[in-house]
Formats: C-alpha cells, sequence, structure tokens
C-alpha cells in the first residue's frame, strides 16, 4: 500500500463539491471575515474527511462491479493496490477525525450541530452504499440531500441563517448533476451490456433526458425568481441581481449539451476542472456576484 494509492482511495479532487460549505458565508457577505472563515474552514475539511470515507465505504461495497468498469477498475481497492482490512483502517480513521474535529475546534452549539450534521452525512450514505442506491430516484436524490447537507454545515458552523432560496437551488443543481452522471451509465450499459449500478435497467436515456430537462427548467425558473424578489433585492441593495442569471443559462445549457451531444457527464467534477465554457461561466458567476454583494 502506497501514499499515492492512499490519496487516490479518499479522491481528494471530489473535494471540490464540498466548496459548497462556503456558500452561505459568500452569500452572507462575511467571506472575508475572520472567525466565521476559520469555522468554515474546519467544516470544510471535516467534510472532506467525511466524504472520504464513504468513498472508502463504496469502493469496498462496489469493488465487484468496479472491475467491470473501464475506468473505476483502476481504483486502488478494485485494482488490488489497497486490501479490504486497510481500506477498513483508513475509512474508520477518516470517519472519526471527520466527527473529532469540529468538537474540538468549534464552541457550543455550532460544534454540536456540525458534529451532528456530519454524523447524519455519514448515516446516510452507510444507508445509500448498502440500500438507497439500488433505488432509481433514491438513488440521486440521496446524492442532492448530501449537497443540501454541506450547505447546512457551512451554515450551522459560522452561525449563518440559511434562506429557503440557497437550500432549494442547491438541491436541484445537485439532482441535475446526479441525474446527468446517471446517463452515462445508462450509455456504458446499453453498448456492453455491462451494469454499472444495480438500479441502471430502471432508467432509459429517454427518462434521464427528460428529467434533466424538467430539473434545469425548474432550477432556472426558481433562480430567476430569486434574483428579481424584492428580499433579495433589498438584501443585496441591488438591482442587479437578475444579470448573474445568463451564467447560469449558459453553464446549464452547456452542460446538457456535454452529456447529450458529446456524452461527457460521467464525472461533473472533471467536467468543471477540464471544460473551459463551464469555467468561465462559474468565473463570470462568481465575479458578479462577488461585485454585487462586496462593492
Amino acid at each position: 500500500m502506497s501514499l499515492k494509492s492512499i490519496i487516490t482511495l479518499c479522491r481528494p479532487g471530489q473535494w471540490v463539491k464540498n466548496l459548497f460549505v462556503f456558500t452561505p458565508l459568500f452569500f452572507s457577505g462575511n467571506l472575508l471575515a475572520f472567525t466565521p472563515e476559520i469555522h468554515a474552514v474546519v467544516a470544510f475539511i471535516s467534510f472532506c474527511l467525511a466524504s472520504s470515507a464513504i468513498y472508502c465505504l463504496n469502493d469496498l461495497k462496489d469493488v465487484s462491479y468496479d472491475r467491470q468498469h473501464p475506468v473505476k477498475r483502476f481504483r486502488p481497492v478494485a485494482a488490488g493496490e489497497i486490501s479490504t482490512m486497510q481500506c477498513i483502517v483508513i475509512m474508520l480513521i477518516l470517519a472519526v477525525i471527520s466527527l473529532v474535529l469540529p468538537a474540538l475546534l468549534l464552541k457550543g452549539e455550532e460544534a454540536l450541530q456540525s458534529c451532528l450534521i456530519i454524523a447524519g452525512y455519514i448515516i446516510l450514505n452507510i444507508a445509500y452504499c448498502f440500500r438507497l442506491k439500488q433505488i432509481a430516484i433514491v438513488d440521486v436524490s440521496v446524492i442532492s440531500i448530501g449537497f443540501v447537507l454541506r450547505v447546512g454545515i457551512g451554515g450551522t458552523a459560522t452561525g449563518i441563517e440559511l434562506s429557503p432560496w440557497i437550500i432549494i437551488m442547491t438541491f436541484l443543481l445537485a439532482l441535475f448533476l446526479a441525474l446527468s452522471k446517471r446517463r452515462d451509465d445508462i450509455l456504458i450499459y446499453e453498448a456492453t451490456g455491462e451494469r454499472m449500478r444495480r438500479n441502471v435497467e430502471k432508467y432509459n436515456l429517454i427518462f434521464i433526458n427528460q428529467a434533466s430537462t424538467m430539473v434545469a427548467t425548474v432550477m432556472l425558473v426558481s433562480y430567476i425568481i430569486y434574483t428579481v424578489s424584492p428580499d433579495v433585492i433589498g438584501r443585496f441593495q441591488s438591482s442587479y441581481v437578475y444579470t448573474t442569471s445568463i451564467f447560469v443559462l449558459l453553464g446549464l445549457l452547456r452542460y446538457m449539451q456535454l452529456a447529450i451531444v458529446y456524452a461527457k457527464t460521467g464525472s461533473p467534477t472533471k467536467v468543471l476542472f477540464h471544460d473551459r465554457f463551464i469555467q468561465l461561466c462559474v468565473i463570470g458567476w462568481l465575479i458578479l456576484f462577488s461585485i454585487i454583494i462586496y462593492f
């Protein structure tokens, strides 16, 4: 077992998903405040460790399926680089540290609630690995709830009350990405007959395409309603919040193009890291919203 194999097992490239922890801080206008920022960093690190522990469990549970997958067969457990017992030990260490960290570095209700959210995330994903991932629609819903929990711990750790809008938008965005990822499994199944997931037969391209379009539409409409809401305009003291909608629309269109035309949405993280169009949409959205909030 090499250090490289351990790092690969933890999938640090996937930690970018945990940046959702910082969204409450960003939208509250306190991103540059020292104490809340430190608390958010603690929550971020804790969630990274917890998610890595779940990746270990997922690799243990799906090792037989991963060995049939054209990409996943190179994962450390599937490739035999890390044994089952070694993976279990690493998983337990990561899970324990993820719970101990906020308990030690945060205080009072922030520490307690953050630990409860981490514990809830771990329990939910254990249920996902052993049963819920086999139930169509429930599987993608659990993934979406996991992103809501990331936002939740970001608010809890910093003492920021969450807006219903941020919860709704986070859930919808995560659901859209999860559906797009399922599309990749369907394409592999239809091309090779190999079942990358046990519930792959409960989906098909027509359903995924229509469901993705529906979720994307609801998300875009919800976002536009959010940007023109009098409460939001008053909170940000700007009537130009709606201008950020252009980046959301273009980003959604590009992601759907990658999914439907190019079939390249097997990994949303890789899309973010490699697709320049998506990157420009995210950067443009961040810059414009930062100007509205902080300047």
